[in-house]
């Protein structure tokens, strides 16, 4: 009895300890009532203490971004703008080379829907994410949620819970939830944008951005454009001033016109675009692809191809007002000022709100304050202290030098818009060797530039080279040589975030690495690639298993997904130890199923899960019920030490940094399979 009491015991902790079926997010949905034919769905999510989940708007090549789709508004509803969301956290990942931006604790989903069908009764929401821990969970829901349609009307509480309330109720209900809402944004604000102990990661990203627009102030300074108006105004103020006194006045009220005209620019863009949907840009294809167009167009004119001119006839109205004198004179002053250097000012004013309003809210207006501000620190000090001017060096050729550098730098920006266009399409065509070797391209013909090798049109003769030019050029050719060993896998830190990252590669190994172990996948065995440090990967749960039979090896079972950011670090700093990768390579055979593939399947191969009841219409469906229907969990990393039968060899294991303990974990799975 004793014995037969210990094995159902023995059981149930077994069952127990392997039912990691985990649903870290908890749903509510309500409807709020605008009029009698617009409402507001309303979903809110609770996320479990330490776990994440992401925007819409996260950008792609990262962790999965959340999907919401409505699946019954054909000919029952209109969609009234976008789905909204609460703010989020930004937060730079290392491994996927990008800015992600997640919620914490709680998440807000919010759309307005005008009906067109008045006999439709609910709206039917489907919303697919990813959530993430120590580990990374595919997750969707399907909400059934009820809509008025009398002076009594419905709100679904929780997936499945429906309760009719009254209309008046519902406001009320809503009223709590906006403020618990507001309570919630109120709290993400603050932390993203104030509360740096919180959320440095917000305020250093406007830091960034502010310091970048401060130094390309500078540089705008240094143009042919800009830099001889310096003692043209300063000799205006000395005439027009009565005193040092007024002289100094005027000066500093020049320059607060100059910040006033360029911040109100940096605001127009913000409020022509919205702070929302600014947050869009970034992975939004055509904007990339029209931004990497005018970036073109901006590195030609500071090349030299053409000048980007605004008419003179703005000029000539500005300088008449200017003329006027006062304090209007001087505000005119100003504006004539941004007319007439824009040829030289306008592509890095465009540059700062191109890259400024890819990352949202108040980026533009910052950026254009940092820009502004550097732009006008110079005329206003020399304006107050005329006697500086004779420390200022002469105009001449090293002015359009800087230009001809700005174009440079312009023309290898331009292609991080046009790699983030292409990573979302996933085209391939842009892949991290062809953008490296653009770049080296650049940089190296930029250095031949320096060195006096190369000449453009507007350059004036050059006999000899300044000793700056020359240290400058041997920067830039010292950047040009760091760049090439990334053709070969280098991970290039210096500019992490700018490539496309190493898995999107002709050569995810790196050149050598791939052809250390084959040079196409043609050398695999059906149903294999190359997978992570060249280790022989099946992607087809069957063929692995048959291969390993045949090789009388155990099979190491990965439940992976291509946006699961700890599977990446187990691969990049766990399987590459020596002792790890080498029975990844020679001991077991490695079948990495992928939960967040999203190729459809054949129609005859779509089924409905037995285990959950959802329909299973992709690779990654079909892999993830695999994983949830045999070893009852749903979290990614998941590894597991197999026969060729298909029986466990040892416990699984989910993301275990400590390489010590996975090499001790594999060594038991090979040792059973050798008993």
């Amino acid at each position: 009895m004793k014995k037969l009491f210990a094995s159902i015991l023995l059981v149930l902790i077994s069952f127990i300890g392997n039912a990691q079926i985990l649903d870290p997010v908890s749903w509510k949905t309500s409807v709020e009532k605008k009029s009698d034919t617009e409402f507001v769905l309303v979903m809110d999510a609770t996320i479990e203490h330490e776990w994440h989940m992401f925007s819409q708007f996260t950008p792609d090549g990262a962790s999965l971004p959340t999907v919401i789709q409505y699946k019954n508004a054909k000919e029952n509803y209109e969609l009234v703008g976008k789905t909204k969301e609460s703010p989020y956290k930004k937060v730079y990942s290392d491994i996927f080379e990008v800015d992600e931006y997640m919620f914490e604790g709680k998440a807000q989903f919010r759309q307005t829907i005008k009906i067109t069908n008045p006999k439709v009764t609910s709206a039917k929401v489907y919303i697919e994410y990813q959530v993430c821990k120590e580990a990374c969970i595919q997750q969707d829901k399907t909400f059934d949620i009820k809509l008025p349609v009398s002076a009594t009307t419905t709100v679904t509480t929780e997936a499945g819970k429906v309760e009719e309330i009254a209309v008046d109720t519902i406001k009320e209900t809503v009223t709590q939830t906006d403020s618990s809402s507001v309570n919630t944004k109120n709290n993400l604000t603050t932390s993203t944008t104030t509360d740096a102990a919180k959320k440095p990661e917000e305020k250093k990203g406007l830091l960034s951005i502010f310091l970048i627009a401060f130094f390309s102030g500078f540089a705008a300074l240094l143009t042919p454009c800009v830099f001889p108006m310096i003692p043209m105004t300063v000799s205006f103020f000395t005439k027009q001033s009565k005193n040092k006194a007024a002289g100094i006045r005027n000066a500093i009220f020049y320059g607060i016109s100059i910040i006033l005209i360029y911040v109100i620019l940096g605001s127009l863009v913000t409020a022509i675009f919205g702070a929302d949907a600014l947050n869009a840009l970034s992975t939004n294809v055509w904007f990339n692809i029209f931004f990497f167009i005018l970036l073109v167009f901006f590195a030609a004119s500071f090349l030299g191809a053409f000048e980007i001119m605004l008419p003179n006839s703005w000029a000539n109205k500005v300088d008449r007002q200017a003329d006027r004198g006062g304090i209007i004179g001087i505000l005119f002053m100003a504006l004539a000022l941004a007319i007439v250097s824009f040829s030289c000012t306008g592509p890095i004013v465009g540059t700062l709100l191109v890259e400024a309003a890819s990352k949202g809210g108040i980026a533009p207006i910052v950026g254009m304050l940092g820009f502004s501000l550097a732009l006008a620190l110079p005329f206003m000090l020399f304006a107050m202290f005329p006697g500086w001017l004779n420390s200022l060096p002469k105009s001449g050729g090293w002015l359009n030098t800087v230009k001809v550098v700005l174009g440079f730098l312009e023309l290898a920006l331009a292609f991080k818009f046009l790699s983030n266009a292409d990573l979302v399409l996933q085209t391939h065509l842009l892949e991290r060797e062809i953008f490296l070797a653009i770049w080296i391209v650049v940089f190296g013909t930029l250095a031949f530039y320096l060195f006096g090798k190369i000449t453009l049109p507007h350059d004036s003769p050059l006999r000899s080279i300044s000793v700056g030019r020359l240290l400058f050029g041997l920067l830039t050719l010292a950047f040009t040589v760091y760049l090439i060993p990334g053709l070969w896998g280098a991970p290039l830190k210096l500019i992490s975030g700018f490539p496309p990252p190493l898995t999107y590669s002709e050569s995810p190994n790196g050149i050598m690495g791939s052809a250390g172990s084959s040079s196409s996948n043609a050398a695999y065995p059906d149903g294999a690639k190359a997978g992570p440090h060249g280790i022989i990967a099946f992607t087809d749960y069957e063929k692995g298993m048959a291969y390993a039979k045949a090789q009388n090896k155990p099979v190491l079972l990965d439940f992976t997904g291509h946006a699961c950011v700890n599977c990446r670090k187990m691969e990049d700093f766990v399987w590459s130890k020596p002792e790890i990768l080498s029975f990844l390579k020679n001991d077991l055979v490695l079948i990495s199923l992928y939960v967040d593939d999203k190729r459809e399947l054949p129609a005859s191969e779509q089924y409905v899960s037995k285990e959950t009841g959802k329909e299973i219409k992709t690779i990654g469906n079909k892999w993830s019920d695999f994983q949830i229907t045999h070893y009852k969990a749903n979290a990614q990393p998941y590894y597991i030490v197999l026969n060729s039968e298909g029986e466990r060899l040892n416990e699984p294991v989910g993301y275990t940094p400590d390489s010590n303990e996975y090499k001790t974990w594999l060594e038991s799975g090979i040792k059973n399979f050798k008993k």
